[in-house]
């Protein structure tokens, strides 16, 4: 007997790219019917804190410097200088308890603890961090600018006549002045058209609304 042969293959029609249906992302960005993708959280870009560097540099190079001045003077053949021989004699002859020493102390304390909480916090916190399509892409966002855009589609309610927005890191504060309307209603529609903007931000940590509203006396 001789094996059948083998059945006859179909031609496999490979459809053009604009027709090509994506392949499913990761977890997390792929987006559903009428649902946009939630995209990674990122965090704050760490702040090169030059300010605090340059502080801390130029403190260090004109103590050092003027060491290194005197100390050079004395290996020539003079004598100390005035303030190395006063500080010197203070601290050898001055108690633990005085006032000077614990003020020295305090400052000296209060200055190391502020470089440490400078080095373990990534400061620009005037920035927002938002959702990212990427792990390896990072984007931020102004906070006073979202909040302007807060504050204009809060404008945008029938019955809001003024309206002030706080944007904070966890928490958006907003007050409206209401012309017409009630205060009740204009509430519940400035809420819904607040939190629908803020999803529109796709902020990485999304804030909590906190809505008041006023009778305009105007």
């Amino acid at each position: 007997m001789t094996p059948d042969p083998d059945p006859p293959t179909e031609p496999v029609t490979v459809p053009p790219a604009e027709e090509r249906t994506a392949e499913p992302g990761p977890p997390g960005m792929r987006p559903t019917d009428g649902e946009p993708a939630e995209g990674h959280r990122t965090h704050r870009p760490w702040s090169a804190r030059r300010l605090p560097a340059a502080l801390v540099a130029a403190l260090v190079l004109l103590a050092s410097g003027a060491a290194l001045v005197d100390v050079i003077a004395v290996r020539a053949g003079r004598p100390a200088a005035a303030w190395r021989r006063q500080l010197a004699h203070a601290l050898a002859t001055r108690p633990l308890d005085d006032v000077w020493m614990l003020t020295g102390a305090a400052v000296a304390a209060a200055a190391g603890l502020w470089l440490i909480v400078l080095a373990l916090t990534p400061g620009l916190r005037k920035w927002l961090p938002l959702r990212s399509p990427l792990p390896g892409l990072r984007a931020v966002l102004d906070r006073n600018g979202a909040a302007d855009l807060m504050r204009d589609a809060g404008l945008r309610v029938p019955g809001v006549g003024d309206a002030r927005v706080r944007m904070g890191r966890h928490r958006v504060t907003a007050r409206a002045y209401v012309r017409f309307r009630d205060p009740g209603r204009v509430k519940e529609d400035l809420t819904a058209v607040l939190d629908d903007e803020r999803d529109r931000l796709a902020l990485a940590h999304p804030p909590h609304i906190a809505v008041r509203v006023r009778r305009s006396s105007h």
